[in-house]
């Protein structure tokens, strides 16, 4: 009987000694409130301390209403005078102190302007890096039977952004065969900078090329550029307004339509949002002549963007429009396109 009784109390002194083991392992961040929160700092960030711990998931702490922290292992330090130092956090008597085997430095809570792991790079430098992101869309339909048809449609995109600015070149093809009869077939290629020089203001340039044998177009060009404006800019969610001069140049292949070579005026939309499991796009353009302003074109693209299992596949479901206010001699004037399309996307 005595023998059962030690083991228990063995055991309960064990439980006891490894939770107070737990506990002083786990990083405390302190409130002037007088709360004592135990876990993981996962990062001082704008004004906030975030904490991820076992028993309330993540928890975030305004940084003001904090009084002290103390991590367990070392962390990446930079203060508000930009003086980056890792080491293990201290609090005392009011202040804090960062230390390493190098030395030590003493500060405050509120001089803390960032936080990350250890070794890491600064979040600061990683937002200010550019970052190649690339996109590659097919789509492929098919038909037989009483009609015969064929469609193929493919896509690449590469897209290099920064925190100030954004660099595009896309391409894409859409052919479409009806019982031997082309409905489509369309080529395009262009590049899109713009620079967000000042807050919500931006300057942009661009131009794109191709051709549309459909509508009799040989080839076409739209060049320009102008400013942009964000009217809304948040982490999942941008929309962003665009004007500006523009020529504008179609060359057709039937003599009896007049070719355009023309100045004009450029104005465009942008609009993206991120959802939980889905991202919804639209953009729009529309180019006037200024010799005619009743010659102009105007396109429109939306689509919604589902997830798969695997992240770095989508499926994409849109509508294109193309309008073309004097388009080639037995040519209707509005084109609309219906998709759905496999998407590919890498770093």
């Amino acid at each position: 009987m005595n023998h059962h009784h030690s083991l228990r109390s063995l055991v309960a002194i064990a439980i006891v000694l490894l939770g107070v083991a737990a506990v002083s392992s786990a990083d405390v961040v302190e409130t002037k409130g007088g709360a004592r929160i135990t876990g993981k700092v996962a990062k001082i960030d704008a004004g906030s301390v975030v904490v991820d711990t076992d028993y309330a998931g993540t928890i975030t702490i305004k940084q003001s209403e904090v009084s002290a922290i103390t991590t367990d292992a070392p962390v990446a330090v930079r203060l508000a005078s930009g003086t980056r130092f890792d080491g293990k956090i201290t609090g005392a008597a009011g202040g804090l102190q960062i230390a390493n085997s190098d030395g030590t430095v003493n500060t405050t809570v509120d001089k803390i302007a960032a936080s990350w792991e250890a070794g890491g790079k600064d979040p600061q430098v990683v937002a200010l890096e550019r970052k190649w992101v690339y996109e590659a869309t097919a789509d492929v339909t098919g038909k037989s039977g009483n009609k015969s048809q064929l469609g193929t449609a493919v896509g690449v995109r590469a897209t290099l952004a920064g925190a100030q600015d954004t660099l595009v070149f896309y391409t894409a093809y859409d052919r479409q065969v009806s019982d031997g009869a082309k409905s489509a077939d369309q080529f395009k290629a262009g590049v899109d900078y713009s620079n967000n020089y000042s807050g919500s203001n931006s300057w942009y340039i661009r131009d794109e090329g191709g051709f549309d044998r459909v509508k009799d177009i040989q080839f076409y060009d739209v060049a320009a550029a102008g400013f942009g404006y964000d009217l809304i800019k948040k982490p999942k969610q941008t929309l962003t307004t665009r004007a500006g001069f523009s020529f504008r140049n179609e060359n057709y292949k039937n003599p009896l339509t007049a070719d355009v070579n023309a100045a004009g005026l450029d104005f465009g939309l942008n609009h993206s949002l991120q959802l939980a499991n889905l991202s919804l796009v639209n953009r729009l353009s529309f180019v006037p002549s200024f010799n005619d302003f009743a010659n102009y074109r105007a396109t429109h693209e939306s689509f919604l963007e589902v997830p798969t299992t695997n992240p770095n596949w989508k499926l994409r479901f849109g509508v294109n429009n193309d309008y073309n206010s004097k388009p080639g001699v037995g040519v209707k004037k509005l084109d609309t396109s219906y998709f759905s399309r496999l998407v590919l996307n890498w770093k």
